[in-house]
């Protein structure tokens, strides 16, 4: 009996710690910048690699992502782009310009150009590879693309992103996934709540099945921007409308560096509908909209300040219960 009851008890322990390296959302904080110029970025982990695609909103198909990932638990905040502002000291030539509503609301009025300035920064400020490839000077001139030329950064599948960069702007895919995906039972929904019902609006707050929207007053705080999606990440509805790294034109190929890019989400005053999976606007790179803002995501997690549980751990796990088994044996 006794015998019975240690594998019991040893089976529950794995399946339990199994059940946790499986879990949707492991958070992983990351330092920016020096000094009083240095800031914290959350970020959850969104798993379940190779998920099928969603063909119930826009654009069609759209979801699947083949490798695990990380994004940006909340919103850009204000904070995070003045501080990467003085970073430079009196260069002024790459200084992001932005509304001024507090230093926890969303960074707004920011093109996707100086977005991805701001993400080459916390690239090469951390010793990663830059994202994007700008050869002119100007925080919002347009990218260029990566060619085979660009032996070591070059993706056929993106010529907007170095495959060596590790911090990007989510592609349309990654973010909707992390926005309509609910790895708890496989399935997509309309809204970022996990749900086909539209979450309740508020003006902010962190109730589950809530969101920012409905309401004229402006975006809250990025940390009290509704409640979270099924993977743990706030603000997917409502609050400000978000950049995508992705092109809108109809075959999200990446190749112009000046084509419109996909932003979604909805913003404080939209309604239901524009918070919802069937929306998604083309705006060109250079523009700049008081309700857009953006957020961070990393495609390399095993570099990430807390990496991916490691197979070394589930083997010390067998290995326990091969021990475990041995001591059995010879009582």
């Amino acid at each position: 009996m006794r015998s019975v009851l240690r594998t019991f008890s040893f089976s529950c322990f794995l399946s339990c710690v199994l059940g946790f390296l499986d879990a949707p959302s492991r958070a992983a904080v990351v330092s920016f910048g020096t000094g009083s110029n240095q800031f914290q970025m959350e970020f959850v982990s969104i798993g379940n690699p190779g998920n099928a695609t969603d063909t119930t909103g826009i654009p069609n198909p759209a979801g699947s992502v083949p490798y695990t990932y990380d994004i940006g638990k909340f919103e850009v905040n204000e904070d995070m782009i003045t501080k990467y502002n003085a970073s430079f000291g009196t260069d002024n030539s790459l200084v992001i310009t932005k509304d001024t509503r507090g230093v926890n609301r969303p960074a707004t009025s920011v093109s996707w150009n100086e977005a991805a300035r701001f993400v080459n920064w916390l690239n090469t400020s951390t010793g990663n590879a830059a994202a994007y490839k700008f050869n002119t000077n100007g925080v919002n001139d347009n990218v260029e693309l990566w060619t085979s030329s660009d032996t070591l950064d070059f993706d056929a599948t993106n010529p907007f992103r170095s495959k060596r960069s590790k911090f990007v702007l989510p592609s349309y895919n990654e973010w909707y996934k992390a926005a309509y995906y609910n790895p708890n039972d496989s399935a997509y929904y309309d809204y970022a709540n996990g749900s086909n019902t539209a979450p309740i609006p508020v003006a902010s707050g962190t109730a589950d099945n809530t969101a920012v929207y409905n309401r004229p007053a402006g975006p809250a705080d990025v940390t009290q921007a509704g409640g979270l999606s099924p993977y743990g990440v706030m603000g997917l509805a409502g609050n400000v409308s978000e950049w995508e790294e992705s092109s809108h034109d109809l075959n999200l190929a990446n190749v112009n560096g000046s084509s419109g890019r996909g932003n979604r989400g909805g913003h404080w005053n939209d309604d239901s509908f524009y918070i919802s999976n069937l929306i998604r606007f083309n705006v060109l790179p250079t523009i700049e909209f008081s309700h857009v803002g953006f957020r961070v995501a990393i495609v390399n997690p095993s570099s990430a300040a807390v990496p991916e549980p490691s197979m070394m751990l589930i083997g010390t796990l067998f290995g326990l219960s091969g021990l475990v088994a041995k001591r059995r044996m010879k009582k």
